[in-house]
Order: C-alpha cells, then sequence, then structure tokens
C-alpha cells in the first residue's frame, strides 16, 4: 500500500512551478529537487560526484542494517580504512529461516550447515508449502517427497495466497503488522489536517468540491468536459488534473475555457490533500462554483486519501466487468455516487448492469448510482442536476454561517454599546 512504500515521495509537481535536477550520488542514489528559475537567473549546483580522497571513504564504507522482531530498524555504517575483518553469511554455508507469529512478528534466524550433520536440500525433492491464516499470520513448511505420497489441503484458501487479511489490510516484506498500522496512521492523520484545512477554505467560499475517482480509461476527463460544456451558462467549474505525467488532460479542460491546473504525481499513485492545498492556492476558485478534482487512474489508493472534497464520485465504465466494486470495495465504500459510464456500448457487450448494480450496493447500500454516455449524452441531464443541487447546498451553507457570524457581530456590538452606557 502506498501509505506503507511511501510511493513518489518526492515526485510531485504542480504545472508551472519549476524544473526537476536528479543528482546521482556515487552509491547510485538519485536524489531529486524541483525549483523555479526567474527570468535571467543562473544558479550552479553542488558537485555530483565525489573524487579523490572522499571518494575512496565513500567507496570503504557501508552500512548494515537490522531488524528486530518489533519491525524496528537499526542501521549503522562503518569503513574498511583499517585492518579489521568482519564476516557475513555466506549462502552456500547455509540458509535463512523465517516464522511469522500471530501478531504479524516475523522472526529471522540463520541456520548453518557448516557442521557434523547431513540436511539435504534437492529442489527435485521436496518444496514448500505456505498456510495464511484469517488474521494475516502466514506459516510455512518445507517437506520432502523422497517416496511416494499424496496430501490434500481441504482449505479453501489454499486456492490463493491472502496478503490483505492482516490488520494494516496489505503487505509489505520484512515490515510487521503493527508497524505498517504506525506509519498508515501517521500519514493517514497529517493528510487529514491538510484536508481539513481545504474544507473549511473551500466552505468560506462556498464552493462544491467533487473528488472523481476510477480505473484509467473510465472516461472520466470527457465525463468533465461535457460536463463544463454544459454546465458553462450556469456554474464556473474550475478542474485541478491528477496523472502521473503529461498536462494531457488539463489541456483538454482548457480548451473548453475552463482553468485547469495539471498535477503530476510522478510515481504516485494518488492526489493527496497538500496538492490540492497548493493547486487551490495557484487556481484560486471563485467564490459559488464547482471545483472538479480528477484523481489519477486507481481504484485502491485515492480511496484512503481525504482530499477536502465534499464527495467522493467513483466512476465504472461498462467495459471494465460488472465484478469491479467487489474487487476494489474500498474505494465504492467511499464514494457517495458511482457514475455507470459508457452505457452506448452495452449493446455490443456482455455486461450484466443489474448485477453490477447489485454489487456496488453490497458493498455500500446507500450508493447512489446514475447511468451516463458522456460520448451520446444519455442519463446526463441527472448528474448535471447533481452537481447543481450539491452547489446549491455549499452555497446556501455559506450564506448560513454567514448569516450568523452577522448576527453573532450585532449581538457583541450590542452588548458592548451596553457596557458602555453604563
Amino acid at each position: 500500500m502506498c501509505t506503507t512504500c511511501g510511493c513518489g515521495h518526492g515526485e510531485t509537481r504542480i504545472e508551472g512551478e519549476g524544473h526537476e535536477h536528479v543528482h546521482v550520488l556515487p552509491d547510485g542514489t538519485r536524489i531529486r529537487h524541483v525549483h523555479a528559475h526567474a527570468a535571467g537567473d543562473a544558479h550552479e549546483h553542488p558537485a555530483d560526484t565525489v573524487t579523490g580522497e572522499a571518494a575512496a571513504r565513500a567507496h570503504a564504507a557501508h552500512s548494515h542494517v537490522h531488524r528486530h522482531a518489533d519491525g524496528t530498524v537499526h542501521e549503522h555504517a562503518h569503513d574498511h580504512e583499517g585492518e579489521h575483518a568482519h564476516e557475513h553469511y555466506d549462502a552456500g554455508a547455509g540458509h535463512l529461516h523465517e516464522h511469522a507469529h500471530p501478531d504479524g512478528t516475523v522472526h529471522r534466524h540463520w541456520h548453518s550447515h557448516a557442521g557434523e550433520h547431513d540436511h539435504p536440500h534437492d529442489p527435485a525433492s521436496w518444496h514448500a508449502h505456505e498456510h495464511v491464516h484469517a488474521d494475516g499470520t502466514v506459516h510455512a513448511h518445507a517437506h520432502e517427497h523422497a517416496g511416494e505420497h499424496a496430501h490434500e489441503h481441504a482449505d479453501a484458501e489454499a486456492e490463493r495466497l491472502q496478503f490483505g487479511a492482516g490488520p494494516a489490510g496489505a503487505h509489505a516484506p520484512g515490515m510487521t503488522q503493527a508497524r505498517m498500522l504506525r506509519i498508515e496512521q501517521d500519514i493517514l492523520a497529517k493528510n487529514n489536517e491538510y484536508a481539513i484545512a481545504n474544507r473549511a477554505w473551500l466552505a468560506d467560499r462556498g464552493i462544491f468540491a467533487v473528488n472523481l475517482v476510477s480505473s484509467p480509461g473510465s472516461g472520466k476527463t470527457s465525463l468533465l468536459v461535457r460536463t463544463i460544456e454544459a454546465l458553462r451558462e450556469a456554474i464556473e467549474i474550475t478542474v485541478v488534473e491528477g496523472d502521473q505525467q503529461t498536462t494531457h488532460d488539463a489541456d483538454r479542460i482548457r480548451a473548453t475555457g475552463a482553468r485547469a491546473l495539471q498535477v503530476n504525481t510522478g510515481k504516485g499513485c494518488h492526489l493527496d490533500a497538500h496538492m490540492v492545498g497548493r493547486a487551490l492556492e495557484r487556481l484560486a476558485p471563485a467564490e459559488n462554483s464547482v471545483l472538479m478534482i480528477e484523481n489519477v487512474g486507481n481504484l485502491v489508493c485515492p480511496s484512503a486519501f481525504d482530499l477536502g472534497e465534499a464527495h467522493k464520485v467513483v466512476v465504472l465504465s461498462v467495459t471494465e466487468g460488472e465484478d469491479k466494486p467487489l474487487k476494489y470495495p474500498d474505494m465504492f465504500h467511499a464514494a457517495s455516487l458511482m457514475l455507470l459510464n459508457k452505457i452506448d456500448l452495452l449493446p455490443y457487450l456482455d455486461f450484466d448492469v443489474e448485477r453490477c448494480l447489485e454489487y456496488a450496493r453490497h458493498v455500500n447500500p446507500q450508493i447512489q448510482i446514475l447511468p451516463v454516455s458522456s460520448r451520446t449524452g444519455e442519463g446526463m441531464e441527472q448528474w448535471l442536476a447533481w452537481v447543481l443541487d450539491g452547489a446549491r447546498k455549499a452555497q446556501s451553507q455559506r450564506a448560513a454561517t454567514v448569516d450568523a457570524l452577522r448576527r453573532r457581530i450585532a449581538d457583541l456590538e450590542a452588548e458592548l454599546a451596553h457596557l458602555r452606557s453604563q
């Protein structure tokens, strides 16, 4: 899961905010940074390589990493300038054993075969079996097939490997479930701080924000283009476009006359609230307008990240298969509305609409579903009405807040006047 591995860290680029430089260190590490250049500015970069004595020291030194049973990682570095020696396990002298305990802790130890006992490892004579329990614990064992015997696994789980049943709901090699949970909670807690700030900023201005999520190729951008063109005279729509690379989608939106800003996430697989906050600063959407956030095409990670939007809207095209809600339940559970797109293709596909709706409501009984075609316009009236209704509610809430503040100010002024008169 991206909240564990930190994919895309340092990769984000907001359109128009400078360019990127990559520095390669002697050990192969690549360091990137982005900065802008005002007209005529010159700049220098420190040397990207280390030479002479510094290079020799860099080459001579390396680090060792130790992982403890609780998931803690301890690292130390040392060099080889002196005459000391140290041992590394010889892969030919033994092998590694790994035990996974019920709490997700992984315990490893090295088992050497340099002694007097016989421990044959003939790949043709044995194989390993792995069992995944309901709590996510993995138990593995190996056995030989020197004789002719048969064995069976009655458990239905033997037909698949399940890495998402633990408390963290995900798997990362060498990391305990407890540590994964801590990392995810830390990342999401920080994201939620930004989301709360975004939501307050939008509410203060009466802006209705929608987070559009889907698989790649579901038709989000085409849907947005048609929506902007249809509502051009009714309300202003501003768009934040999320993609790993290119400005293609933002260019398509700007061709309609609407304002749009491209956010490139690099290796990142979703937008987060901090990215959206920076985009809001650049775009400054008009008061009492609509903000459409087209997220990176991904039905997994965007479900966990609140951007400060009023609603997540998941777009599912009929070319994807009716079982998508069951395969990616977190996204459909997080969405308020599902747009079943490309329904003009139904006569040419074996797509069971009723089963798809049943699956979506099984995951999220409260989800609203609208069949649409951004190509022919079928069903678009209901979608456009949904957008305008959300915008009116945002404007009404802002007006109510402003009225309440005015009343409070009037009450305080009256109280102050009374105190002065005494």
